[in-house]
């Protein structure tokens, strides 16, 4: 057991593919919490962050078994990788099964005036918000208004984002909240309302 705590990541990958399941266990033990938090921090969600924790290490335990896992030196980052991707899957799955149909409602959703494109005033409104945000993001540390800058302006994710900047991704991901809670501060602080 003290010799398996000692392996690499790599080494326990392939421990485990030769049939050792306390090598799995290890790397488990080893990377669940990050994991784990890093799902959390997405979806807010316990149940739901739960699941697809489980269902990230199932991913892998499988694409292990079946001799697909090739060996990067990256373990950390492929596990987050696979979390990410189940994540991005969920939301999808989730807005095909939300998309509205007119056919049996009993009031006519689609001339609904909530529904429709907004007015000359809430485009206004709207781009006195964006202004509004571009300011307070030029208020921030530097390395917040990088991490940011890249997420929600060149859709980079927080893996990308990691590597262009040098640091982790659990660095970039705390980054990106201290910008969100230093703007929303910044805007309590200015009487400055981002919403519609």
């Amino acid at each position: 057991m003290d010799e398996l705590l000692k392996m690499t990541d790599e080494q326990l990958v392939k421990d485990y593919s030769n049939g050792n399941n306390l090598a799995f266990d290890i790397l488990l033990n080893r990377h669940k919490q990050n994991v784990y938090n890093y799902i959390y921090f997405i979806v807010r969600n316990k149940e739901l962050s739960e699941d697809i924790f489980q269902e990230t290490f199932i991913k892998a335990i499988i694409t292990i078994k079946q001799g697909r896992y090739t060996e990067n030196g990256k373990f950390r980052a492929w596990i987050s990788r696979i979390a990410h991707n189940l994540i991005i899957d969920h939301f999808r799955q989730e807005k095909n099964e939300n998309t509205v149909s007119n056919d049996e409602a009993p009031i006519d959703l689609l001339n609904n005036p909530a529904l429709c494109d907004g007015t000359i005033e809430d485009q206004m409104i709207s781009m006195q918000i964006t202004s509004d945000i571009r300011k307070l993001i030029s208020y921030l540390p530097d390395s917040q208004k990088e991490v940011l800058e890249m997420r929600y302006y060149q859709d980079l994710s927080f893996k990308e984002i990691a590597d262009i900047t040098g640091v982790s991704i659990n660095t970039a991901l705390g980054r990106m909240r201290y910008a969100i809670l230093n703007i929303r501060r910044m805007a309590e602080e200015n009487n400055i309302v981002l919403t519609m």
